[in-house]
């Protein structure tokens, strides 16, 4: 119902039902639909598929644009991932304002890749001071003991 009324998260949530089974050209049918509808979790699950190439040919610009789309839109792992794309090319100063924006927002393995430029001297120790406390303020923010529960049963499930 909520897809035939164009719901984007309805559209995406169909979109990764197909994908889950195998049917990927119907899930990038659904994706591409509900990312035009300027849903931004279906701009990082296209561009999973052109990395991947799976449903599609593997395509690494349509996987970069899908990456820049899903980031202007404020998606925090594809934030990480442009940071990993420009380091691949070399960027290096790119990547750490990448870097530095995703683990301001609590993504800990952008964190990891500032740990190795600071002792790699890429950034200052005030810049990475700042950083480290910016991570811890929002990995503490998204702490809960409801979310501690969910991960504990998580954990004995996997």
């Amino acid at each position: 119902k909520r897809v035939e009324a164009n719901d984007p998260r309805a559209i995406d949530d169909a979109g990764m039902r197909r994908f889950v089974v195998g049917d990927y050209a119907r899930a990038i049918e659904y994706w591409e639909k509900a990312a035009g509808l300027g849903h931004v979790e279906s701009h990082f699950h296209l561009s999973g598929v052109y990395k991947e190439g799976r449903g599609v040919e593997t395509n690494m610009k349509k996987f970069t644009y899908h990456q820049e789309q899903a980031v202007i839109g404020g998606h925090v792992f594809a934030r990480h991932n442009l940071g990993l794309i420009e380091e691949r090319k070399g960027n290096i100063v790119r990547a750490v304002k990448h870097f530095i924006i995703a683990a301001n927002l609590g993504i800990d393995e952008s964190m990891e890749k500032l740990k190795r430029c600071y002792a790699g001297g890429v950034i200052s120790k005030e810049s990475f001071a700042a950083v480290l406390r910016a991570h811890q303020a929002a990995v503490d923010a998204w702490k809960s003991p409801q979310r501690d529960a969910a991960e504990a049963v998580y954990n004995e499930q996997s």
